[in-house]
């Protein structure tokens, strides 16, 4: 199983933006299917974006489309989260998380949020007005 540790949280101004990191004790190639979710105080946890490794394609969340941006780099073994024009409502706990879905199903990983099996302990982002 792969460690993932999040990096790179702390506040900010609405408007303002930071860029997060998730670096992996293993090897993040042996996922295929990589994501960031968030949880706000007193709220469920919900997907921001995934990204799947063969084709680097994306799924993101309406509510960041356009302002966030993930990838990973497989030679360092990190996924990153690059957050742009943050507003208040993006203020919360963001973790990491990886599945291994195989046989190239792409959908299987960009179409379904659940079955992650990996997971960080999180780094706070604060987002003030």
């Amino acid at each position: 199983q792969v460690q993932l540790t999040e990096s790179g949280g702390g506040s900010t101004q609405a408007g303002g933006s930071l860029t997060l990191s998730c670096s992996a004790s293993g090897h993040i190639v042996s996922h295929d299917c990589m994501a960031w979710f968030r949880q706000a105080a007193g709220k469920e946890r919900e997907g921001v974006a995934r990204i799947y490794m063969f084709g680097s394609d994306t799924w993101y969340d309406d509510s960041v489309k356009g302002r966030f941006t993930i990838s990973r780099d497989v030679a360092d073994n990190t996924l990153t989260l690059r957050m742009n024009s943050l507003k208040p409502e993006d203020t919360g706990m963001y973790i990491c998380a990886a599945k291994r879905i195989g046989g190239f199903n792409r959908a299987a990983c960009l179409m379904q949020e659940g079955d992650f099996h990996e997971w960080g302990q999180g780094t706070q982002v604060t987002v003030s007005s």
